[in-house]
Parts: structure tokens; C-alpha cells; sequence
């Protein structure tokens, strides 16, 4: 069956509850997809409606060679998703909220800048956006990523995610499994690197984060994150003192995955609250 497009993009992604409840869209990080997300779509999907989207040229969309893999080529195709496949436009005055991880916390800040008024709130989440450059593991992913040979590469990759883990024993061997099938794609070793030397070289702008203060924000790290280190923890709390902060025991860069419950709660609970610090009855 043909996947729905975007621009003429083949995309996937997945709905979870009532349509026309609240909008939360969840967007992965660098080599990732959708799956990485877990059940937390489906679990928060009793109060929202939860939207999960492989990035163009990530997971199961499709990976065309001339596709713009830079930040703002990514926020414009979310933004074309959300108009395309959603049904979101912003002078409808439809409000969303975007859980960004990495990459896609990036993305997520850059579609909240040029989109302020549709945002609802924002959530990052051991977000990349601060780097001057990629740190030590960075380096390693994208040789791993882009190493030729295939049994070489899966025990690069497969040493990687390791790392992305404060525990890493707890990486499923599907989780390997899937990254290298997913780059043995055509088109996903030139997304891939595209987009990492983008992201790990551009920053989000002072005026940038100026323009977003006063959307409600949280941001969540692991402590134990080894990719963008807890020191971009607290370079974000020095751009957006007004959002909300967490940080994750325990737990490496992706915490929603060593840690779900716990994230989990804490989405819930930030995405549940009114403005007012009150929650919604549902």
C-alpha cells in the first residue's frame, strides 16, 4: 500500500486517539523514526490526539536525494504535514503541542519560531540545537552510520547506541537491527549525513529563543547523556530561564526509552496542565 505524501513525499506516521482533541506531535532524532517513541503516543492518546511522523529521508518515508536535510528544510516539511495530512494551519488559530527529541527538538524549536502563534507548548528532550560542533559520540555515529562495510558497521552502531544508554545492557538487538536496515536504504546514508553536519554545526539564535519565552515549555535531560552531554542542559536553561526543567537519573540521551514511565508521567502532567498551573479535567 502506497504511503501518504507530503509535497509528493511518501511519509509515515501514525494517528493515535480523537481527532479533534488536542494536537501533540512527537518528532525523533537523528537516524531515528517514530518507533523510538514507544507507547507514550498511544498511552497519552486517552487525553490528546497523538501524532507520530518519520522525518523525510528517516525511517519508514521515503529519501529522495535532492531533499533539503537541513533544519529549516526539516521544519518546513513538518509544517507541510501538519497543513497536508492534519489539517493544521495556522490562520485557522489551530494550536498544537511538539515533543521534540534531539534533531527533533531542534526541528521543533525552529517550527515554534516561525510558527509561534499555532504552538501550544513545547517539550525538548536531550535537544540538540546548542552544539558549536559534534561532541566525541557524534563522531563516532556517523562513522558508524556511513562505515561501508556491513559487518563493520554493525558493530559500530551497535557500540553507539550502547553508549546512548546509561545502562547498556538495556539496548534491544532490535534496535540495531532496525537502524542498519533502515540505512542500507537508498537515499538514508546522504539523509543521514546531511542532516547530522547540518545540526551539529548551526545553533538556535539568541532572537530565536527570545521570540519563543513565553510559550509554555519543558525541557528533559538524561544525566547520564553521553551524545549532548548535561552541559547543553544548562545552556538551554541560560537561554529559556521561564520554561520548565527535568532532569532524568539514571538515563542516557534518549530517557523516554530506559525511562518510560517516568517521562511519561511528566508529559502528562506538563501537557495536562492549564496556564494557570491548574489541571484539565477530562
Amino acid at each position: 500500500m502506497p504511503l501518504p505524501t507530503v509535497k509528493g513525499v511518501g511519509t509515515f506516521y501514525k494517528e493515535y486517539g480523537n481527532p479533534k482533541a488536542e494536537h501533540v506531535l512527537f518528532i525523533h532524532g537523528l537516524g531515528a523514526s517514530s518507533l523510538a517513541w514507544r507507547d507514550i503516543p498511544d498511552a497519552l492518546s486517552e487525553y490528546f490526539h497523538t501524532i507520530t511522523v518519520d522525518l523525510i529521508g528517516f525511517g519508514g518515508s521515503e529519501k529522495p536525494e535532492n531533499a533539503d536535510y537541513t533544519v529549516k528544510g526539516f521544519s518546513k516539511f513538518i509544517m507541510d504535514f501538519l497543513i497536508e495530512r492534519i489539517g493544521i494551519e495556522e490562520k485557522e488559530h489551530t494550536k498544537i503541542s511538539i515533543v521534540g527529541h534531539s534533531l527533533g527538538g531542534y526541528i521543533a524549536t525552529q517550527v515554534a519560531i516561525q510558527n509561534k502563534e499555532m504552538i501550544e507548548k513545547l517539550v525538548l528532550i536531550d535537544s540538540s540545537g546548542l552544539l558549536e560542533g559534534p561532541t566525541p559520540l557524534l563522531k563516532d555515529y556517523r562513522l558508524a552510520a556511513t562505515e561501508v562495510n556491513p559487518v563493520t558497521r554493525y558493530e559500530k552502531v551497535k557500540r553507539v547506541l550502547e553508549n546512548l544508554y546509561a545502562g547498556p545492557s538495556r539496548l534491544l538487538p532490535v534496535a540495531v537491527d532496525l537502524f542498519d536496515y533502515t540505512i542500507e536504504k537508498p537515499g538514508a546514508k546522504h539523509a543521514f549525513e546531511a542532516a547530522f553536519d547540518n545540526s551539529t554545526t548551526t545553533q538556535i539564535k539568541p532572537d530565536g529563543f527570545k521570540q519563543i519565552e513565553d510559550i509554555p515549555c519543558l525541557i528533559i535531560w538524561g544525566e547520564k547523556d553521553n551524545l549532548i552531554p548535561i552541559e547543553y542542559y544548562h545552556r538551554f536553561r541560560q537561554e529559556l530561564p521561564m520554561a520548565k526543567y527535568e532532569t532524568i537519573a539514571d538515563a542516557g540521551h534518549a530517557p523516554f526509552v530506559e525511562k518510560t514511565a517516568l517521562v511519561y508521567e511528566k508529559l502528562r502532567t506538563f501537557l495536562m496542565q492549564d496556564d494557570d498551573t491548574t489541571k484539565r479535567t477530562t
